[in-house]
This record gives structure tokens, sequence and C-alpha cells, in this order.
């Protein structure tokens, strides 16, 4: 059974354009105007719920009245190679006179009082705007192929030079090899001189006390001596001459 015509009018009728940069909420308006003699329950129902905020999506609009209903687009990341397919539809019915549960009274709906409009999203990117995409684009592109060159493996790498000039980075990656290791061998040698030197300054700097009381105990045992002596010999003077 073919469904009747939808007795709202729609302004836009077909479309919903959007227009970007859409880094942020973009809000479209439809008006729904119910130009008949009687009440019209309406909803307004989307193929993307998740990407759009409607306000308000469901409600009764007044005979002889109209209503604006706001169709907030969430941000995204915009493609201008990719066709939007989301699309929205207006479902209406006339309002029965003794209902005031919508809810019941779209449950209990038949599918011949139901009308329905269908319309689809536009996105509308201006040129500057598009411009500076491509060009953000770009870049991230271009940081993303250097990022991946950079980790390309040695042999992914040798393919894209001559065999020449891989002989010279591989010859001069040796020479670097021999010079860190010869380096580390000089240091390693300077380590241990040095501390075969500290070794020796320790021991000679102890020996040196006791060098020194030595030539001091020798030096008070020979005074000692010759104080003895003289005074021997100044007593054996002193009794020949008395």
């Amino acid at each position: 059974m073919a469904r009747p015509e939808q007795v709202l009018l729609l302004e836009p009728q077909h479309e919903l354009k959007f227009r970007g940069p859409f880094s942020d909420v973009v809000t479209t308006n439809l008006k729904l105007s119910n130009p008949t003699d009687r009440n019209v329950c309406f909803k307004v129902k989307t193929t993307a719920p998740r990407r759009y905020c409607v306000r308000p999506n469901s409600g009764i609009i007044d005979a002889g009245t109209s209503i604006n209903v706001s169709v907030m687009l969430q941000p995204f990341d915009y493609d201008p190679n990719e066709k939007s397919k989301h699309k929205f539809m207006v479902q209406s019915m006339i309002a029965p006179p003794d209902k005031t549960d919508i809810e019941v009274v779209w449950k209990e709906a038949r599918p011949d009082e139901l009308m329905d409009s269908k319309l689809r999203c536009v996105f509308d990117m201006p040129v500057e705007n598009e411009k500076m995409h491509d060009m953000e684009s770009n870049k991230m592109m271009s940081s993303s192929l250097l990022k991946s060159e950079s980790s390309l493996p040695a042999k992914a790498l040798s393919s894209t030079l001559d065999d020449g000039e891989v002989k010279k980075i591989m010859e001069e990656c040796k020479r670097l090899q021999m010079e860190a290791q010869r380096l580390r061998e000089e240091n390693k040698q300077i380590r241990e001189d040095d501390g075969l030197r500290m070794r020796k300054s320790n021991v000679i700097s102890s020996q040196h006390p006791s060098v020194i009381m030595k030539k001091d105990e020798g030096l008070s045992a020979r005074t000692v001596a010759l104080l003895v002596l003289f005074f021997v010999v100044g007593v054996i003077v002193g009794k020949l001459a008395l």
C-alpha cells in the first residue's frame, strides 16, 4: 500500500548543507511547516545518529504553525574524495485528537497513516579551507613518509644505492668500528696506568715517615754517644790535672 503524501512543508526540501571547516560543530536548520488545520506529529531520523545531534528530534506541530529543527554535525576529519552517504528522514502523521502520549501514538500508528520525506547531506568546504586542509594532509603524508624511510632496514636502503657507494659505506663503518675499538683499548690502558701510579705513590708516602723516624733515631743515638764520650774524656783530663 502506497504511503500518503507528506503534509508538512520542508525547507530545504531535498538537501541539508553543512559548510566547513569541520573542526568544530557545524549547525544547519530544517524548517517544518504545518499548513493543515490539524496538529501533526513528527520525528527526525538519520542513518548516522552518532554523527549528528538533532534538537528537537520529535514533537507536535500545531495547525498553521512551523518549527525550526537544529541539525548539528559533530567535528570530523573532512575528506573531499569521500562522498557523504548520510541521509535524514522526516516522518509525520496526523495527531489523534484524543491522544496525549506521543510514544503510544507512534506505536499504535498504522502504516497507511505514516508520511515521510528524505533528505541527503551535503558537505561544502570553502576553497581556502580546502587548500589549508590539503596542505596539512600533504605535511602529514610527507612526515609519515620520512618516518617510514628512516625505519627502512639496511638491506632495503642499500638496494637504492650503487654498489660502489655501498662498498664505501661498509668500509667507512669498518674503519669507525676499528677506531672505536682502539679508543676503548687506549682508555683501558690509561686507567690501568693511573691505578698503578696511585698505588706506587701510596706505598712511597706510607714509607717516608718510617725513614724519617729512623734518621732521627740515628742522629739522637750519635749525639748521646758523643756527649758520653766528651764526659768521659773530661773526667779523665780532670783527674790527670789533679
